[in-house]
């Protein structure tokens, strides 16, 4: 009877059943990305997990530490797939080797590992990406429905590994721009929200497929919410601050803003909010520096979008804000028990 009486003292989850919950809390939003973009997808994630791995050994083997246990905490997996998601299904499968790679060889181990890297890996992958290799990273599936020529698994496959698709067609005619990156086009061109958003590729609220992809993020964040893997503060602070500032914007001038569920599920904006800016090796350690980091990454992921020169912003906010970590952590720093605060 004495397991039914307080204490209870149970043991403290693993960085390797961390991890795994993460991944698993992936698996809604990739099934969805499955159902409305085809299985490409699921080349790249395999591509970047075997890369990730085999990069990570190395790493591991260069600075004479065990392999095994590093490549059992499955931090390597998640970096693969946080990567892997964030860049087009289409991409050459050299240019996932390069972002994988670069991600775990140079963000993560020249810093020391896991627990050492300032900033998120998978974003450092991706902003090298798409800062070397801005034309291949434009090559978005159309959505299921949508495509005029739909390519077969099979060609997907061919595509990616040979860069080549069935008789005479152009990757122009089975790829587009992502739902923001056509939205701040149209509107350089004088186009109006309510014009652009009756657009074919657009759905209920943001990007049609897309915003049933973020959803299925949004449902996994909730899973890690539920495991008390995250705390709320730094979801709840991004997607508030996202949805405000878009709010605002949106009342002052309806033609030429979009509304804020547009900005939440659009782009990477769930993915970020719940599996990139709470990376606890990156991201702040006090509660009140966790809302203060995700109140940045906000703002700044829709200024990006709006005024800056790439589509999304959650990438280049996350990095941004990495920067601000050391310092907002020792502004938030609890005053030591028993030592007198400054006035």
């Amino acid at each position: 009877m004495s397991g039914f009486f307080s204490p209870f003292i149970t043991k403290p989850a693993s960085v390797s059943q961390i991890m795994l919950n993460v991944l698993l809390a992936l698996v809604p939003g990739i099934i969805l990305y499955v159902w409305f973009f085809g299985p490409a997808i699921l080349v790249t994630l395999t591509l970047a997990s075997i890369t990730a791995l085999a990069t990570e050994s190395l790493m591991l083997k260069l600075r004479n530490r065990p392999i095994a246990p590093f490549l059992k905490d499955n931090s390597a997996l998640l970096t693969a797939w946080l990567l892997a998601l964030s860049i087009p299904p289409l991409a050459p499968w050299w240019l996932v080797v390069v972002g994988t790679g670069f991600a775990i060889s140079i963000s993560k181990h020249l810093y020391g590992g896991l627990g050492s890297n300032p900033f998120n890996p998978a974003m450092v992958g991706y902003a090298v990406l798409i800062i070397s290799f801005p034309a291949h990273m434009t090559h978005w599936l159309t959505p299921a429905g949508l495509a005029e020529i739909p390519l077969s698994f099979s060609d997907q496959l061919n595509y990616i590994f040979h860069s080549l698709l069935p008789g005479d067609i152009k990757i122009d005619a089975v790829t587009m721009a992502t739902p923001l990156d056509t939205l701040k086009t149209q509107l350089h061109m004088n186009g109006q929200i309510n014009a652009i958003l009756n657009m074919p590729i657009y759905g209920y609220l943001a990007g049609r497929g897309s915003e049933w992809v973020a959803a299925g993020f949004l449902l996994g964040g909730i899973y890690l919410f539920a495991k008390n893997i995250i705390s709320w503060h730094i979801p709840a602070a991004f997607l508030a601050t996202l949805f405000i500032t878009a709010g605002l914007f949106h009342l002052l001038d309806p033609a030429r803003y979009a509304a804020p569920l547009f900005h939440w599920f659009s782009g990477a904006a769930m993915l970020g909010a719940f599996f990139i800016l709470t990376d606890p090796v990156t991201s702040p350690t006090t509660p009140k520096g966790r809302l203060i980091f995700a109140f940045g990454a906000g703002l700044l992921t829709y200024l990006i979008r709006v005024y800056g020169g790439f589509p999304d912003g959650v990438a280049f906010a996350t990095l941004l804000m990495n920067i601000c970590v050391p310092l907002i952590d020792a502004w938030t720093q609890p005053a030591v028990f028993g030592k007198k605060e400054k006035s």
